[in-house]
């Protein structure tokens, strides 16, 4: 591989990268000041009757939640004055390699462990199947929620980056994809995305019904990745609040104030930012047809995979170029069994693979169908989580269309590159 990728190098050497600009975006900054005393006061007006003694599942997912731990310490908290037996739960699907200790490792990422938590952990693949929708899905719940006295559901609400439906990312989906773990969450998606959202719905149902689930706690963030708002929400309010608060997480997305852009490069993606690796709301790139939006992105390339993600390069699919340092980070076991969980292969294809930054930067302007290097509207991003500070060619600020969102940062510079061809002094 390292012969044939040098003799791209050399293709690529006399490709020129248009110089850049620190540019600051400007999205809603609305954000829950004391997230844990509050969340602390909802807890006791929706969550009143008795619980003493009960054993409570609270899911943990994948996603790199703002505020995650803080808030499940709360939770848990509220629990045990409760007098209840608090159990964390890994509420994943086939995340992190579909093992128990993969999930419990990916949790110790983000700094939950039962002793730093207080709460025993309670992790397997192991599920329960308690029934069957009208399409013929049957429906699957972890092993542990199951023998449960109560259920509390935890996660963020967001954009789905796949399909489009009432529910998409949230509560809901953790009831069914998260706690279905691999075997839930490959049922749940075999139908095709198209049919993603109805799937969703009806086990839904089936399952509120059958199961002792309290209620649920799902956050939005606001456009820089933190904390806007929360709600807590009991078991009659899920199905009815939820569709709300996902319209609320989709006006406070940040973007990036482009419709046409001629060259991403996303620094990073990782299961931690999304479930594709990068928000495909943000990119405007699919690997379905359930979902849609965003900008034209005529070249893209990825520079690196977040340390959190485990090895799990899903997403890699939607770009044209990558690293080669992207590449050995991959551990394709766990993105491939992702990948067949959820049905779609498009999300871990192999695009082309290049030696280094440098070379990623060239291929995309080469390719990007613009003669002139002065007209490429070039974008580079850390990731789709915080974009407040970006980077932008002169063509491509000039042509923005967020007006005052924008805000020039200082004069354009050269890109700058280490010996091996890698990008620093950026983010």
């Amino acid at each position: 591989m390292l012969e044939y990728i040098q003799k791209l190098d050399t293709v690529l050497d006399e490709t020129a990268i248009p110089p850049v600009m620190r540019v600051s975006q400007k999205f809603s900054g609305a954000a829950e000041e004391e997230p844990a005393k509050t969340l602390r006061i909802r807890l006791r007006e929706e969550f009143t009757q008795n619980l003493r003694g009960k054993r409570i599942a609270v899911t943990c997912g994948s996603r790199g939640i703002d505020r995650y731990f803080e808030l499940l310490c709360t939770i848990v908290g509220f629990l045990k004055e409760k007098g209840a037996v608090p159990l964390l739960v890994p509420a994943m699907g086939s995340h992190a390699g579909a093992t128990a200790e993969g999930q419990v490792d990916m949790l110790r990422h983000f700094g939950i462990t039962a002793e730093s938590v207080g709460a025993e952990m309670r992790s397997s693949m192991d599920v329960v199947e308690i029934g069957c929708t009208e399409r013929g899905m049957p429906i699957y719940v972890d092993k542990y929620a199951h023998e449960s006295d109560g259920i509390l559901l935890f996660n963020r609400i967001k954009p789905h980056t796949s399909f489009r439906g009432t529910y998409e990312s949230g509560l809901i989906k953790m009831l069914v994809v998260g706690l279905g773990k691999q075997k839930g969450a490959e049922t749940t998606h075999c139908l095709r995305y198209e049919n993603m959202a109805g799937n969703i719905e009806d086990a839904a149902r089936i399952m509120l019904g059958k199961l002792p689930v309290l209620g649920g706690v799902g956050t939005i963030e606001n456009g820089y990745g933190r904390l806007a708002e929360f709600a807590v929400l009991t078991k009659e309010e899920l199905l009815s609040r939820e569709p709300a608060l996902l319209k609320k997480a989709f006006s406070l997305m940040p973007r990036i104030y482009l419709d046409e852009i001629d060259v991403l490069i996303v620094k990073e993606i990782g299961k931690d930012v999304s479930g594709t690796g990068m928000d495909t709301n943000t990119i405007g790139r699919y690997h379905t047809n359930a979902a849609h939006g965003g900008p034209i992105v005529r070249k893209l390339g990825i520079l690196d995979l977040t340390e959190k993600s485990g090895g799990n390069a899903n997403g890699i699919g939607l770009a044209d170029f990558i690293t080669n340092r992207l590449y050995e980070k991959t551990d394709f076991e766990d993105t491939y069994l992702n990948t067949m969980t959820s049905g779609e292969p498009n999300s871990s294809r192999i695009p082309m693979i290049l030696s280094c930054d440098r070379s990623v930067f060239r291929a995309c302007v080469k390719l990007c169908g613009i003669r002139q290097t002065d007209d490429v509207r070039m974008v580079i991003i850390e990731n789709t989580k915080y974009m407040d500070t970006i980077y932008m060619s002169q063509a491509a600020y000039e042509t923005n269309c967020g007006g005052e969102r924008l805000k020039k940062q200082g004069e354009l510079f050269d890109l700058e590159f280490d010996e091996h061809g890698n990008l620093i002094n950026l983010f």
